[in-house]
Parts: structure tokens; C-alpha cells; sequence
């Protein structure tokens, strides 16, 4: 009798011992989501990992290096979320690929600007001039828009977000229009009168947007609403807590002043709720 409720004491505490164990070791998993991003150098996202740490989440960031990668990534389940572009881009895209994507929160505005190392101002570039542009739909349009404001062309009424120079009315300064891929823009300046850049292109190449750029976007402009940058994820996943988590932890105020910092102003964070951000993409 006794060792039967010797032998009994001990298998209880055996199994408590176990449970415990177990209960610590899901107490300290951490939740790994991996992020693709297109730039990694800023140090607001060592902030956002450290502070998603405390959050029982290990962010991993997977850079790629170009534009058409991380949405099929995504798509894919090679990663969890991407964070590297504008909801104009995500809509042409996953309606060219048939991807189910959705943007689950949004970043900055990132104003894209002319760049040139020959000219100082837009005003000293002439007539006949060779201007390089991004190629990808959504900000081959956004650049010739860019154009526009710069007075060197007039687009055709009705231009829509997904338009090419097939939509120039008028170009008033004969300018060679040469489409490319975004990441080719900064490499042609020597070749080129000037490129039109994506912001974080223009990071990327060594460029500080707000003081390098002969010609900017307006951020305050509703016109440039549909390039507000976000997260997408999986349609799926679009209500998934930890993903929602770090989107609010992008929008923590020391993140923000991070992410102004470390693009030296040219990037104003956004905080647009997801109703509205449907009601731009419509």
C-alpha cells in the first residue's frame, strides 16, 4: 500500500513537473513573423524589432531586390507580410498576377522627386533632354504626373493612375521619355538629362530626398494619396493579431521619429484607418 502511494505520489508530481515545463516553454515562444522589405538600412527597424521583442514577436526582415518579388513571395507563404510599397502598386499588381493580397495598415507617403547631376533646376533642363522613369505601371503614371507639375508636359484629362506616355496631350519640351526599371533610374543619371525616382530607390542609391531632388511631390496633396505605402498580407490573414500588432507598433511615436530621422524628413509617416484606405483604393 504504502509504495503504490509512493509510486502514485511520484507520477503526479512527474506529470506536474511536466506540465510546468511545458507551460514555460509556450510561455516564452516567440511569434516569427518574416517581413519583405526592399531597405533595411534604417535603424527604425531595429526599434520596431526591439519593441515587438517585448511583444512576444521576433520580427525577421528578408530584403529583396526589386519590386516584383515580394508580393509573390508573399503570395507564396514565403513570408508573412511585406512592407515596401504603395497601395496604387498593390492594386496593378495582384490584379496583373491574380495574387490575394490585401494592405492590412499603412507606412508613409514617400514623395517621389526628379534627379539630375547635371542640372540644378528643372528650369535649366532643355528641350530635347532625355528623362528615365520607372516602367512598373502604377509609378510610370505617377512620374509623368511628376512631369506635369514640373511643366514639361500636359497629360490628356481622364489620366488615370495606371497610364503611360501614351496619355501625354502635350510635350512642351520634346523630351525623350525613356521607361526602366525603378532600380535602374539612378544608375542612368550620367547618361540622362535626369531620372525620376522613387523615394526609397533614391535612399538606396545615396540620395536624400528633400535635398537632393531638383523637383518633389507635394505629400500634402490628395492627388498622391494612392502612394501611400503600407503592409500587405494574405487576404487570410488580414485580421491576424500579431500582424496587426505590428502595425501599431510602426505607429508607436519613437518609431515615427525614427522613421522621419533615418530618412532625413523625406518620408511622412501616415496613420490612415483601413476604411479609409479602401475607400482610396476604390
Amino acid at each position: 500500500m504504502k509504495k503504490g502511494f509512493l509510486l502514485s505520489l511520484i507520477t503526479i508530481l512527474f506529470i506536474s513537473l511536466l506540465s510546468a515545463c511545458s507551460s514555460m516553454t509556450g510561455a516564452d515562444e516567440k511569434q516569427v513573423v518574416k517581413i519583405g522589405v526592399t531597405g533595411s538600412d534604417g535603424q527604425y527597424w531595429d526599434l520596431i524589432k526591439e519593441k515587438a521583442e517585448k511583444e512576444g514577436i521576433e520580427i525577421k526582415l528578408i530584403e529583396f531586390s526589386d519590386y516584383t518579388l515580394p508580393n509573390q513571395a508573399l503570395a507564396q507563404g514565403e513570408i508573412d507580410l511585406n512592407s515596401f510599397q504603395h497601395i496604387a502598386f498593390l492594386k496593378q499588381f495582384k490584379k496583373e498576377h491574380k495574387l490575394d493580397l490585401v494592405p492590412i495598415g499603412t507606412t508613409v507617403i514617400a514623395p517621389m522627386g526628379i534627379y539630375s547631376e547635371k542640372y540644378k533646376d528643372v528650369a535649366d533642363i532643355p528641350k530635347g533632354a532625355k528623362i528615365a522613369i520607372p516602367d512598373d505601371p502604377s509609378n510610370q503614371a505617377r512620374a509623368l504626373k511628376l512631369l506635369e507639375a514640373a511643366g514639361f508636359i500636359k497629360l490628356k484629362d481622364g489620366f488615370g493612375l495606371f497610364d503611360d506616355p501614351s496619355g501625354i496631350e502635350e510635350n512642351k519640351h520634346n523630351l525623350e521619355i525613356i521607361p526602366m526599371t525603378a532600380q535602374q533610374t539612378p544608375r542612368v543619371l550620367e547618361d540622362v538629362a535626369a531620372s525620376v525616382i522613387n523615394n526609397g530607390v533614391a535612399g538606396q542609391a545615396g540620395f536624400v530626398p528633400n535635398e537632393d531632388a531638383i523637383f518633389i511631390e507635394d505629400p500634402n496633396d490628395k492627388r498622391v494619396q494612392p502612394y501611400i505605402n503600407i503592409f500587405a498580407a494574405r487576404t487570410e490573414d488580414k485580421d491576424n493579431p500579431v500582424y496587426k500588432k505590428i502595425v501599431e507598433i510602426y505607429h508607436d511615436p519613437e518609431v515615427e521619429e525614427a522613421v522621419k530621422k533615418d530618412t532625413n524628413g523625406g518620408s511622412i509617416v501616415v496613420n490612415t484607418p483601413i476604411n479609409e484606405l479602401q475607400d482610396i483604393i476604390k
